[in-house]
């Protein structure tokens, strides 16, 4: 059986990552809308909005211990097994999270798409929340609008940067990126060369960048800076709305959360530590 694991680093004390682990209010403020923990009665819930399939019920606590807690997911058909645990990797304190069976890179599928990058995002979230940053954002599974509002301490400029400079990019995105960075240009995800269908810049200046897909879909940026601080507004627009492409969606958002920690964070390391995918082509990512 096939098995990810998806491992993002904090400067929290294990204690603390813990406690957002395995208690209700945790789970509540980075994981779901709606939770409920009761380790010694071995309930462990989670459901609503922000969550696939978002009924309540399906969810079985198998074990936790002092560093990790783990559940079966009942998901599209199949039960998951998830495991979020503790580690100490090379002097780091990592949160892991594995999941059996896992997706295969690229497979094409909607929903596997959707179980890739529902862990990185709401990851994110936990990394904000044991730091005692406000967590960044959630996917919401019952409307089909895709538009998201964040303010970031940082110039339209930095951000404009961050989104079309390749090696900045990797830094925060954690994957490679190549662009022709010009209104008509090609972007990717990896390589140009390899990349038969690549996305065409439609807007590129200093508070606008936009990039249309092959089969239609838009993601647009719009930058609106005072005094050193941007207002980012991003939307995802084009697609068919009675499938919204919430894989995709919760990967842009996973990014950009680690993109406002590098230009706000002193000191600031990337939040990804390191990803095992099946079928992970070797070179595609830029984590350890």
């Amino acid at each position: 059986m096939s098995t990810g694991v998806v491992r993002v680093r904090t400067t929290a004390p294990a204690a603390r990552i813990h406690q957002a682990l395995t208690t209700t209010e945790g789970l509540r403020t980075w994981l779901a809308e709606h939770a409920f923990v009761d380790l010694g009665q071995g309930i462990y819930e989670f459901w609503g909005r922000y969550t696939p399939e978002g009924e309540r019920g399906r969810q079985k606590l198998l074990s936790v211990d002092d560093t990790s807690v783990s559940f079966s997911w009942f998901l599209n058909g199949t039960d998951y097994t998830v495991s979020l645990a503790v580690e100490e990797r090379g002097g780091e304190t990592v949160i892991a999270m594995t999941q059996s069976p896992y997706p295969t890179w690229g497979d094409g599928n909607d929903w596997a798409e959707t179980i890739q990058t529902f862990w990185p995002l709401v990851l994110a979230n936990l990394v904000e929340h044991v730091e005692d940053r406000p967590v960044f954002g959630f996917c919401d599974f019952t409307t089909p609008e895709q538009r998201f509002e964040t303010d970031i301490a940082a110039t339209p400029a930095a951000i404009i940067d961050a989104l079309t400079d390749p090696d900045v990019f990797a830094r925060w995105f954690g994957a490679r990126m190549e662009i022709e960075p010009h209104v008509g240009g090609r972007w990717t995800m990896g390589s140009l060369e390899s990349d038969e269908t690549p996305a065409k810049i439609l807007a590129l200046d200093s508070e606008h960048f936009t990039l249309e897909f092959q089969e239609g879909m838009v993601a647009s940026w719009e930058l609106k800076g005072s005094e050193g601080r941007t207002h980012l507004t991003f939307v995802q627009s084009g697609f068919d709305t009675t499938n919204p492409p919430y894989g995709p969606w919760m990967g842009w958002l996973s990014g950009f959360a680690d993109l406002k920690r590098m230009l706000e964070v002193p000191e600031w390391r990337p939040m990804w530590h390191s990803m095992e995918m099946p079928g992970l082509p070797d070179g595609v990512l830029t984590l350890e």
